[in-house]
């Protein structure tokens, strides 16, 4: 029972984290383009773990049996999935971020009952029906327009990675160090990415860059919402089942529309509050269950 709690917690505060990163790629894509904000992220988020594991004397031995599929979890969920995010935000709405972003559980449990073999229970089907709605409910007022058709798609695309990914965690050996884990699949998303961004860097304002709401903004992006954020989720993940450990993902938009509401005078009225108990019916299921 510790273990689902503490698991619980990492995942929700993950969650959380990257429902408050929305509010600040929206002021910081303005100035850096969606590809190198990614990076910059990931050179920020790979600097920090790399010192915290340095000053906690990380093990970084990785057997070689394990640093394929280490480099296929860089691929698909650092480098596809969150590139993908990022361009499919940008094309489409972010309402219809939240409610694509929506689909990521579902798929994690079909994922992890064809690679994990996890049995899909009536409880956790009922938890994810119950958060599913709960999104529809809060984000169902989106006027999704038919030219946005490619930025849906792209945001498919990323919910699939991500689901992949989530569950590909659960196959790493936990006696790794999750941390150690996490630097190196950030560490395949940079090499992936520097042959794309590099000769695109010198096109920057690095003038305007230098602004403290510039830089801070990207030092809470590496720091906060990718280190720290995936770090949390890939540890929670190793302590719950991965088709329940996905339900937390509904974390996101809640905590996206409530900022938005809070930091950027965005409307939200009863429908959000009817959809944010809707979702916690569904966690609080996958807890007992678990």
């Amino acid at each position: 029972m510790k273990n689902t709690l503490l698991g619980s917690l990492y995942l929700s505060l993950a969650a959380s984290i990257w429902g408050g990163m929305y509010v600040v790629v929206k002021f910081v894509v303005d100035f850096v383009p969606p590809l190198e904000l990614v990076w910059f992220r990931y050179i920020i988020a790979f600097l920090a773990l790399l010192i915290i594991g340095v000053v906690t004397k990380q093990s970084w031995r990785i057997e070689k049996r394990d640093w394929l599929l280490i480099f296929i979890i860089g691929l698909i969920g650092n480098t596809i999935s969150i590139v993908t995010q990022e361009v499919g935000t940008m094309l489409s709405t972010a309402q219809m971020g939240a409610i694509i972003t929506s689909t990521t559980p579902a798929f994690l449990v079909v994922f992890a009952r064809i690679i994990l073999k996890e049995k899909i229970t009536f409880k956790k089907a009922i938890s994810i029906i119950l958060a599913t709605i709960g999104v529809y409910i809060i984000v169902g007022e989106a006027q999704i327009d038919l030219s946005q058709q490619l930025g849906g798609v792209t945001l498919l695309i990323a919910a699939l990675t991500w689901s992949l990914m989530s569950v590909l965690i659960k196959r790493v050996p936990e006696h790794y160090s999750q941390m150690v884990v996490t630097s190196y699949a950030i560490l395949v998303a940079i090499a992936l990415l520097t042959p794309f961004t590099i000769s695109r860097l010198s096109e920057l304002d690095f003038q305007v860059m230098m602004h403290p709401s510039i830089w801070g903004g990207l030092l809470y992006l590496g720091v906060i919402s990718t280190a720290c954020a995936f770090l949390l989720w890939n540890r929670g993940l190793q302590m719950l089942n991965a088709s329940s450990g996905g339900l937390f993902f509904f974390f996101q938009p809640i905590v996206g529309t409530f900022l938005g509401w809070l930091l950027l005078g965005e409307q939200i009225g009863l429908s959000f509050w009817i959809g944010t108990i809707f979702i916690f019916i569904g966690v609080l299921l996958v807890i007992r269950e678990e």
